[in-house]
């Protein structure tokens, strides 16, 4: 009888030892998650710090393209009213589209500022769209950084066994960043 009772104890130990195993393990996961989410937001609220400045610059050029400045300007304060909340597919999705709408604003400033030589030539416009152009390269990894550690995340909530711990203790789903629609089809090229 103590021999089958030790047996009992030490399964029931295993069992415990493992489950707490596979909960920090998807703690770590979710804090590599969080971690890598700080990093998006963080470059994203560059980008936004950069906007007024362009914009200025832009404007003492531009004084007729009022309506593109503050379609930047107005695009910009969506997306700063907006965090990825929970992290969940809704929320990441409505985060990275309206960081979308900022990229298309900035986009359209661009493409007004070609009508403008001076401006093409001003130094602190050239130093601003390089710092612009940077951030959104650091906007890009910090993304894919992202989607890396979310997948990971992911594949341990979802996979048996340890899907048994992360539903007991509410562990969910967290979003991707996906391409937006406009990037998914191929420009048109005229000659």
């Amino acid at each position: 009888m103590k021999k089958s009772v030790v047996i009992i104890i030490a399964a029931v130990a295993l069992v415990v030892v493992w489950a707490i195993g596979v909960y920090n393990g998807l703690v770590s996961k979710d804090e590599a998650v969080q971690t890598a989410w700080s990093q998006v937001e963080n470059n994203y609220q560059r980008r936004a710090d950069l906007i007024p400045n362009l914009v200025a610059t832009v404007k003492g050029y531009a004084q007729h393209e009022q309506q593109t400045l503050e379609g930047v300007m107005e695009a910009r304060g969506r997306a700063m009213g907006l965090s990825g909340g929970n992290l969940s597919e809704e929320s990441v999705s409505a985060y990275g589209k309206a960081q979308g709408e900022v990229s298309s604003a900035l986009n359209r400033l661009l493409m007004v500022v070609e009508k403008y030589p001076d401006l093409k030539a001003n130094e602190n416009f050239l130093d601003l769209q390089a710092q612009l152009e940077g951030t959104e390269n650091r906007i890009a990894e910090a993304r894919r950084a992202f989607n890396e550690v979310s997948k990971e995340y992911n594949k341990a909530v979802r996979q048996f066994p340890s899907s048994v711990i992360a539903g007991m203790f509410g562990f969910e789903k967290k979003g991707y960043f996906e391409a937006e629609e406009s990037a998914k089809a191929a420009p048109k090229v005229e000659f």
